[in-house]
C-alpha cells in the first residue's frame, strides 16, 4: 500500500481484510501517517517505497498525482501488478510510457475510476447502448482535501470516463467554463461534449456547493435512464406499445434501489481477480488515458486568456 492519507488508509483496510491476499507494507514518507496505519492493521511500515520493490505481487497506489507516474513505473518494472488512483498521473505522455511498460511486462495496470463499481451503474450496463444525449452533475461541499488540482482533474473525470465508455467514439468537439470560487484553482465547471455520432453530454462538477448530488441521465430515442450514483438507484423509464386505458401514461416506469454496498472492496477484489486469472481490468490503463485526455482538454479550454 502506497500513501497512508485519506483514501490510501481505506485501500488498506481492504486488502486487509481480504483472504486472497496479504497486506504486506504502508508506505509514506510521512512517519506519522504510516506508524498509525502500520499499526492499526499490524502490518509493516517503511518510508521509501523503493525498499518493496522485488518484495510484493501488486500495489495500490494512492499518493498526490505527480508521484504516480514514478512510483507505478518502479514497480511495473520490478514486476508488480499496479492499481494506481485517478488520474493516472500527471501527463498523457506518462500514462502512455505504464501502459506500455504494462504490457512489455504482462502485469495488470488498473485505473481507479471507483464509479465503475457503484451497483448502479454495473446494473444499468446493457441499457445504455444507442445514447443520444447524457447528463451528467458531481455536487460537493468545499473540502481542502483534494484541492491540490482543479474540479475537471478531481471530481469531473469521475463522469468523463463514465460517459466515454457508455459512447465509445471519438470526441468532435468541446465547450466549457468555470472559475475558481475558493482555491487557487478552478472550482465549478461545466463541459459540453459532441462525440461522432452525435451523442452530446453535459457535465457539471462542482465542490463549492451546499449538498452532496452524483447523478447521470442518460436519454435513448426508445428510453431514458435516471441514475442516483449517491443513493444507487436506478429509473429506467420506457415507451409502451401494449393499448392504453383512458388516462394511462405510454410508458413503463421501473425504479431498482441497490444496496449501499462498497464500490472500494469491489474495486479491490476486481484488481485481485483480475491477477489471479489475467483477465483485463475493468478500467485499464487505455480508460483511464481517455479520461485524463479529456480532462486536460477542458482543464486548457478554462485557463484564463491573455491580453
Amino acid at each position: 500500500m502506497i500513501g497512508a492519507g485519506y483514501l490510501g488508509r481505506f485501500h488498506a483496510q481492504k486488502y486487509a481484510s481480504e483472504p486472497a491476499c496479504t497486506l504486506v507494507a504502508v508506505a509514506d514518507t510521512r512517519a506519522e501517517a504510516r506508524e498509525a496505519l502500520s499499526r492499526e492493521l499490524n502490518t509493516r511500515g517503511v518510508a521509501d517505497h523503493r525498499e518493496l520493490l522485488g518484495q510484493v505481487d501488486a500495489v495500490s497506489i494512492v499518493t498526490t498525482t505527480p508521484a504516480h507516474h514514478a512510483i507505478a513505473r518502479d514497480f511495473l518494472e520490478a514486476g508488480a501488478h499496479v492499481l494506481v488512483e485517478k488520474p493516472i498521473t500527471e501527463t498523457p505522455e506518462q500514462a502512455r510510457d505504464l501502459i506500455a511498460l504494462a504490457a512489455r511486462k504482462g502485469r495488470i495496470l488498473q485505473v481507479g475510476h471507483l464509479e465503475r463499481f457503484n451497483p448502479a451503474i454495473v446494473a444499468a450496463e446493457g441499457r445504455l447502448e444507442g445514447a443520444r444525449f447524457i447528463e451528467c452533475q458531481r455536487l460537493a461541499p468545499f473540502k481542502e482535501r483534494g484541492t491540490d488540482v482543479n474540479v475537471v482533474l478531481d471530481l469531473m473525470i469521475h463522469d468523463i470516463d463514465i460517459v466515454q465508455s457508455i459512447v465509445g467514439r471519438p470526441i468532435e468537439s468541446i465547450d466549457a467554463v468555470g472559475t475558481p470560487v475558493f482555491s487557487g484553482a478552478v472550482d465549478i465547471a461545466n463541459a459540453r461534449i459532441r462525440f461522432a455520432g452525435g451523442c452530446v453530454a453535459n457535465v457539471t462538477a462542482s465542490r463549492v456547493s451546499l449538498k452532496t448530488e452524483r447523478k447521470l441521465r442518460v436519454f435513448r430515442d426508445d428510453a431514458y435512464l435516471s441514475i442516483d450514483l449517491q443513493q444507487r438507484i436506478l429509473t429506467t423509464i420506457t415507451k409502451r406499445s401494449a393499448p392504453l386505458a383512458a388516462g394511462e401514461l405510454p410508458v413503463n416506469i421501473e425504479e431498482q434501489s441497490f444496496e449501499q454496498g462498497d464500490a472500494l472492496r469491489a474495486e479491490i477484489r476486481s484488481f485481485l481477480d483480475c491477477i489471479a486469472k489475467g483477465r483485463p481490468p475493468v478500467v485499464d490503463g487505455e480508460a483511464g488515458l481517455r479520461a485524463l485526455e479529456t480532462a486536460i482538454r477542458i482543464t486548457d479550454m478554462l485557463a484564463p486568456k491573455g491580453g
